[in-house]
């Protein structure tokens, strides 16, 4: 019987080696590519046919080995141990061969047939390097196609050495000699080939792997009942490093290490030795000691000021679209009654709102995506992590913790979900939950509302040395926390020592830059949307219910009964009396006047307002008076008469909701925490507030607007309302800051929450990224709140103490203690920067 199954193929390879490039040359499917590190880590598979024949192609995440230290490594090790493909194409960059190759002798090691693309052979030529291929396969032992994956060059050649190894004999594991080890690994290597259940082809790649006491091997063979095997595994490793001082594990290494640098040399001739390359040339600047920070904070100052200043120049631009949508949603529901809506009205224009919110920033995140796309694409990303790596270890993170802290919002204007979104290319597991753990410590948008509410408050004089202090706290308590957590609960995680390629520098396109831009922007709205839907159902639901007590209700009846039969008692003898002589006539005027105001603010030009009442007289001739100025008499008085009834019926509306708030689900929940909170001098309404920012960060200043609500016949900004009613309560400048301290330790919104939760694929960490930042953020602003308070401290004055507090803990953290022990783990190495 015909074989028709489809040949398994395996693209492995080190990050920056052009995989994604050759998996779409394969199978025609676009995949992400970028050269900042750790960029692919989940699993892609494709597929392609070739005469006849259907190849299944999984793309494997870059790893650089198969020792399972980081998240690809382990990823890449289980798909080639629980289905082992028929070819693994190893995918080498040809200017870094000695790099590349101990990878692919762990491969032919696990007894794979290895078809070895060279790839970037343009990049290798422009450097000088000659690769003889014939010489190169022959020690290889295996099949080399040249390959160019950014120009398709190579594709059909690859293509045909997949074919033939698919179709040849099984290959024979490789033998590398480890010299003094090399007879343990052979008396291993036959003890793991008579053992059910484990393939005989990867017996010698075990027996490695139990000598460089490799955690997932050692229990593969537990769990196969070995613990002899094991224990003389154990004396072996013992045994070689009383005799030769060095661990098994990093012998190994070395003489994969040094195999490779026979071949280099052997195989390739550097007609450029000594010549210095553009990349090194650049680099010599841009990571100079002195030069490479004020880069650095040169290239942050711009993505701030191209994303989220003129970003937010374009809101203006988009807000008047979604307004109109507002508009236009409006239209279409249930329409309004005079004092009590109907619930689907209510619900969906509640809804409509929490989408609008989201959906303004999209300008923003568009240019911020498209910025981290051009320094991810130059190269520039993976010496951004190269640069801060040193300053970051010492809080137990990771160089490549500074893009989720950049999408997070270093100094203003990100956003916690795509920031930790972005920890996944992080290999260091201890480093990555820490990123997690205080991404949403940063600043992102939706806190800026409420720091520019308070600060405009309480700080009128002094808000650019407020929102320095807090854009720059927030960063300096992240990387404290994150110390904490490495310190404690995070302590036990595993570690990975942190290897990074410094790829070429390279000119981004602009439709690469572009479709991430927009694949990153939709992504965030796809998966911050779907939450906002659901989550602005539930609080709706808690604030509205059960609702205004029948007897209150039944008193903002009669208050707008009587506005009503002024609004009548004012039209008495007026010919426009008619259009509103009904009940329904006069909701459905209401409405009209309602509608029209809302278009009228929304009118970007005067030809535009122009429109808009010709509309209404021609749609609605006989109310028009009542909505549109006039200056005959009789039009003036149907004009003030329903400017007067509309007023009246906001400020019953606005009481209404008060009172539905106050006594609402949420509401009780807010005087509830009265007990606690109290301590941070935060009533009610701030509970409130702060309750209902969970769901979205921006809930927080809207919350507060309908709960500071204006008096009937006042036109007053939420900050004149709002400060005035503190400071009548006893609330000061140092209840500000006390709230702005615990809203930038506060926990993540409810979205962030989840993307918690899908990244670290635990409920137990996405409860403790809410809890620990709530008992945090309360203890920080009670206890400076009530300190300040004992010292008679200002609002500016606890703020200032506060910053240079933590400012010189961190300094205390961060400097070399030579009065310590040395307590790194015995041969964890320090950044290896590995130049191209």
């Amino acid at each position: 019987m015909t074989d028709t199954r489809p040949y398994g193929v395996a693209l492995a390879g080190q990050q920056n080696c052009g995989k994604s490039t050759i998996f779409n040359i394969l199978t025609g499917l676009q995949q992400h590519i970028a050269n900042y590190p750790g960029v692919t880590v989940d699993k892609k598979s494709g597929a392609y046919m070739f005469e006849e024949r259907r190849y299944q192609v999984t793309d494997l995440p870059g790893a650089y080995s198969l020792s399972a230290f980081s998240p690809e490594e382990r990823v890449s090790r289980q798909v080639l141990l629980e289905d082992p493909p028929d070819v693994v194409v190893n995918v080498i960059d040809a200017t870094n061969l000695r790099r590349s190759l101990p990878l692919t002798f762990q491969l032919m090691e696990m007894g794979f047939r290895v078809v070895v693309a060279l790839n970037m052979m343009d990049a290798a030529a422009r450097r000088g390097l000659e690769i003889d291929l014939p010489a190169l396969s022959r020690r290889l032992n295996a099949p080399v196609v040249p390959m160019v994956g950014r120009a398709g060059k190579g594709g059909q050649d690859l293509r045909d050495a997949i074919a033939e190894a698919a179709q040849g004999p099984q290959a024979v594991p490789a033998t590398l000699n480890y010299g003094p080890l090399e007879d343990d690994v052979a008396a291993l290597h036959a003890r793991l080939a008579a053992i059910p259940g484990l393939d005989g082809r990867m017996a010698r790649w075990h027996a490695v792997k139990l000598l460089e006491d490799d955690a997932e091997a050692i229990g593969r063979a537990g769990r196969l009942g070995q613990t002899d095997l094991l224990q003389d595994a154990e004396g072996m490793r013992a045994r070689f490093e009383r005799v030769e001082g060095l661990s098994a594990g990093d012998h190994i290494s070395a003489t994969r290490d040094r195999h490779a640098a026979e071949i280099l040399r052997d195989c390739v001739t550097d007609t450029r030795h000594g010549m210095i390359s553009v990349s090194e040339r650049i680099d010599r600047v841009l990571l100079n000691r002195v030069f490479a920070p004020l880069f650095l904070m040169a290239t942050i100052w711009v993505i701030y000021q191209l994303s989220i200043v003129q970003g937010y120049e374009l809101t203006k631009v988009t807000w008047p679209v979604l307004a109109g949508l507002r508009n236009m949603a409006a239209s279409v529901l249930p329409d309004a009654g005079f004092l009590v809506d109907p619930q689907i009205r209510s619900l969906g224009l509640w809804i409509v709102d929490s989408i609008n919110t989201l959906l303004n920033y999209v300008p923003i995140f568009l240019i911020l995506f498209a910025l981290i796309a051009i320094l991810e694409d130059s190269g520039y990303m993976a010496r951004i992590a190269f640069i801060l790596d040193r300053i970051l270890h010492r809080f137990g993170l990771h160089g490549q913790s500074t893009l989720p802290f950049i999408l997070g919002g270093v100094f203003a204007g990100g956003c916690a979900v795509p920031g930790v979104m972005a920890t996944k290319g992080i290999p260091d597991a201890r480093a990555r939950l820490a990123t997690i753990l205080t991404v949403p410590f940063m600043n992102c948008m939706a806190k800026i509302p409420l720091y520019t509410l308070l600060i405009n408050i309480y700080f009128p004089d002094a808000k650019g040395l407020m929102l320095f202090y807090l854009s720059t706290i927030t960063v300096l308590a992240a990387l404290l926390v994150a110390k904490l957590l490495t310190s404690s609960v995070l302590a036990a995680q595993p570690t990975a020592p942190f290897v990074m390629e410094l790829p070429s520098y390279h000119m981004p396109t602009v439709t690469g830059v572009a479709r991430r831009a927009v694949d990153r922007t939709w992504m965030y709205i796809k998966k911050v949307g779907t939450v906002v839907v659901a989550i602005a159902v539930v609080i709706f639901v808690l604030l509205q219910f059960p609702g205004v007590p029948s007897e209150r209700m039944a008193e903002y009846q009669s208050r707008g009964e009587a506005a009503i039969a002024e609004f009548y008692a004012t039209l008495e003898g007026s010919p426009h009396l008619a259009a509103v002589d009904t009940p329904d006539e006069l909701i459905a005027l209401i409405n009209v006047h309602s509608t029209y105001k809302a278009r009228r603010l929304n009118a970007a030009s005067r030809a535009a307002a122009e429109a808009l009442d010709q509309g209404v007289r021609d749609d609605h001739p006989n109310v028009a008076p009542f909505v549109l100025r006039s200056r005959a008499d009789a039009d003036r008085t149907a004009f003030a008469a329903m400017r007067d009834l509309a007023n009246a019926r906001n400020t019953l509306r606005r009481e209404m909701q008060s009172e539905r708030i106050e006594s609402s689900f949420l509401g009780h929940v807010g005087r509830g925490l009265e007990p606690v909170t109290q301590f941070a001098d935060f009533d009610w309404r701030i509970n409130i507030a702060l309750l209902a920012s969970f769901a979205a960060r921006e809930s927080s200043v809207a919350t507060l607007g309908v709960l500071f609500d204006q008096e009937e016949g006042e036109n007053r900004a939420l900050e004149d309302r709002m400060g005035d009613q503190q400071r009548a309560e006893g609330r000061t400048a140092l209840s500000a800051v006390a709230l702005m301290l615990f809203f930038a330790l506060y926990p993540p919104c409810l979205a962030t929450v989840i993307m918690v939760r899908v990244q670290t694929q635990s409920t137990g960490w996405m409860t403790f990224s809410i809890i620990f930042p709530t008992i945090l953020g309360l203890v920080v602003a009670s206890a400076v709140f009530q300190g300040a308070s004992a010292l008679d401290l200002s609002g500016l004055e606890a703020m200032t103490a506060v910053w240079l507090g933590t400012f010189a803990l961190l300094l205390l953290v961060a400097l070399p203690k030579p009065w310590l022990p040395d307590l790194r783990r015995r041969g964890t190495p320090d950044i290896e920067d590995v130049a191209p």
